[in-house]
């Protein structure tokens, strides 16, 4: 929609100072004058992390050959990590929906499963917006110059049927990779917070702008249940727009965190 003449489409860096740390709680319904920032608390419940790794069993070590010099200790070279391929085809949708994996939206309002941590920029506020759907919590900075208003979406799904979390984060990438004008930055499909994750940044455009953004995906095992945990945040791709806003978009992407309930929040307000 548009407000106020800015674009208003949520599509989802030195860090700056942090204003707070959000309540995720459920958005209200829109209206002008948006009500007061929420103040810095994190939503907070009992985990299960599963393990980041798994150890792997001595290796034997086999008899000297007679004569041959003892070794004072044997070494043993650590597990390497199998390295992940990024899928060519089927975003995270389709791959859950070839697996029959059924994709429940979650409310901020009384969710105790993890730690959910958005880190709220100086002149950003949390909005509840229509336009995006099953949103957990979005922020954005209502007071910016720029055309297209900066802004970061945070949705979980709890996902329900079987399947493998290391083969569904390859799919991480191409919902981004389908956008119009499409140029990647930077992406990964590193291990995030010990949960498989995807991250991909770059620009896309849209009408008649170019847009930067950084997408997040992780999959979260709480006891024994597993969720998917999406993070957006996008702003104008323009010089004056792009370091005008530099500061508060990294803060919040090298801020957001999950994990744990009984954790400390990373981050003081």
């Amino acid at each position: 929609m548009v407000d106020n003449g800015k674009v208003w489409r949520v599509i989802g860096g030195s860090a700056a100072a942090i204003a707070g740390v959000i309540c995720l709680s459920s958005p209200n319904a829109f209206a002008d004058p948006l009500p007061p920032p929420v103040p810095p608390v994190t939503v907070t419940a009992p985990v299960t992390v599963a393990p980041a790794a798994n150890m792997a069993a001595p290796l034997g070590v086999a008899p000297s050959p007679a004569g041959a010099a003892t070794p004072a200790a044997a070494s043993v070279a650590a597990p390497v990590a199998p390295t992940l391929v990024p899928a060519t085809s089927g975003t995270l949708t389709d791959y859950f929906n070839t697996k029959n994996v059924r994709l429940d939206p979650q409310r901020a309002e009384g969710f105790q499963a993890f730690n959910v941590t958005l880190p709220m920029p100086p002149g950003w506020s949390q909005v509840p917006d229509p336009n995006v759907p099953d949103a957990f919590a979005v922020i954005a900075n209502r007071n910016s110059p720029d055309l297209y208003t900066p802004n970061a979406q945070v949705v979980v799904y709890k996902l329900a049927g079987d399947f493998d979390p290391k083969e569904a984060i390859t799919h991480g990438f191409l919902d981004s990779l389908s956008l119009r004008a499409w140029q990647t930055t930077d992406a990964s499909l590193a291990d995030f917070c010990g949960y498989p994750s995807s991250i991909i940044e770059g620009t896309y455009g849209q009408n008649d702008m170019t847009l930067n953004t950084s997408r997040r995906h992780v999959i979260v095992t709480s006891g024994p249940d597993r969720y998917l945990v999406s993070l957006s945040v996008t702003s104008q791709a323009t010089r004056q727009g792009a370091a005008a806003t530099a500061d508060a978009t990294d803060a919040i992407v090298n801020g957001f965190r999950v994990g744990p309930a009984s954790a400390p929040p990373p981050l003081t307000p």
